[in-house]
């Protein structure tokens, strides 16, 4: 009987205890972990209608409760929904460019009925990505909400840089599809490229709105940042060997493969290949001329930048805030909406965060944001006419 009495004391001890640390952690979870994201805009009517007309950024973001550290969401989110969300099926063109390059567009079978004056959703992947990204079968699914044709580019050899095709492709899809809004989203590195040409083309920019989705707006601070040990230079190891095998992958480059072998992280593959294939003098002028820290005020806009303030690779201290809002005070149309969590590209929420690619974060945000344009066309970029392709 003593036994079983000391039994039921250790048992309601280690009840109590579970109980106590449960209390603990949603205590902190409801505290410091759910809140509503932080827009960041200078001007003052693009500001309003993300404020009023975006829904989910007037709303708590609610990270899995069980997911909410970065690393876990940057590794998870990518493992769950590319295992889980149905693969997309695409018809492939190859467009061939002005260098004698080319690149393939997939047009993406949405399943809905697509009026010849629908808008279309130009897609960059990040830095490893293709059509079967997980994140890219959530923009599909953005475009499929909006009714709004799909293509998906497979952009130039590993380069932030690399905007003239991206130029190239846009004025073809363009003209493909004449007076229809031409609407782009990247992720990553796919919206570091987007930035690039949006900054630099100004004005003259032929994307109507864009959205880019973990993006790193300073590549010197987060470049840094993503150094770091012991978790973050995993991921890094992790990247650079599929740079390495995407090297390794192609003939023409084999000759500079001594160098490339040894990269254990992406600066190393940046200072062994990137700089040196691209012409930069080191890997730190690649960093500096790849930031968009001060490009921002000469995108002509919408241009909204989805960053979570946790992103291993570029977290809160590395995001350009001051300079987004003085772009925005000189009259370009940026905006960051940042969210606590989320990590790179992961966005989960829901206790099972698997679920249906129109019901991810990412999806959801990118339809809201591009349906309050639409539904605002004076707010939309407005380039000048088109020359005709040759």
């Amino acid at each position: 009987m003593q036994s079983l009495f000391t039994y039921i004391l250790e048992a309601k001890k280690e009840m109590l205890i579970g109980f106590s640390l449960s209390i603990l952690y949603i205590t902190y979870y409801l505290s410091e972990v759910v809140k509503r994201p932080v827009v960041v805009c200078g001007e003052e009517t693009f500001r309003t209608l993300l404020e009023e007309r975006v829904p989910l950024l007037r709303e708590p973001y609610w990270p899995t409760p069980w997911c909410v550290e970065a690393r876990l969401q940057t590794v998870i989110g990518s493992l769950l929904r590319s295992r889980l969300l149905t693969p997309l099926t695409c018809t492939r063109e190859i467009v061939v460019l002005s260098d004698g390059g080319q690149v393939a567009l997939d047009w993406v079978e949405t399943g809905v009925g697509c009026e010849a004056s629908a808008p279309v959703l130009l897609v960059l992947p990040g830095l490893t990505g293709s059509a079967g990204a997980d994140y890219v079968r959530c923009l599909a699914a953005a475009a499929r909400e909006l009714r709004a044709r799909c293509v998906l580019t497979t952009p130039r050899l590993y380069c932030a840089l690399s905007h003239e095709d991206l130029a190239e492709v846009v004025a073809w899809v363009g003209a493909r599809c004449g007076g229809a809004p031409l609407l782009a989203a990247g992720v990553s590195l796919g919206g570091l490229i987007l930035g690039q040409y949006l900054a630099a083309h100004g004005a003259r920019a032929r994307v109507h709105a864009a959205l880019a989705v973990s993006s790193p707006l300073d590549v010197e601070r987060g470049s840094e940042c993503m150094e770091r040990p012991p978790l973050n230079s995993l991921l890094s190891y992790h990247m650079a060997r599929q740079l390495r095998q995407t090297v390794r992958a192609h003939a023409p480059l084999r000759a500079e493969w001594g160098a490339v072998a040894r990269a254990r992280s992406v600066r190393e593959f940046d200072a062994a290949f990137t700089t040196r294939h691209f012409g930069f003098g080191s890997v730190e002028a690649y960093y500096r001329a790849a930031s968009l820290r001060d490009k921002l005020g000469a995108v002509a806009g919408p241009l909204l930048c989805l960053c979570a303030a946790d992103d291993p690779f570029q977290p809160l201290e590395a995001l350009p805030l001051r300079e987004a809002l003085a772009a925005g005070a000189g009259g370009a149309r940026v905006a960051l909406a940042l969210t606590a969590r989320g990590g790179h590209i992961g966005f989960l929420e829901g206790w099972w965060p698997a679920r249906p690619a129109h019901t991810q974060y990412i999806a959801r945000l990118a339809a809201q944001y591009f349906a309050a344009l639409l539904a605002a066309p004076h707010l939309l970029h407005r380039p000048p006419a088109a020359p005709a392709p040759h």
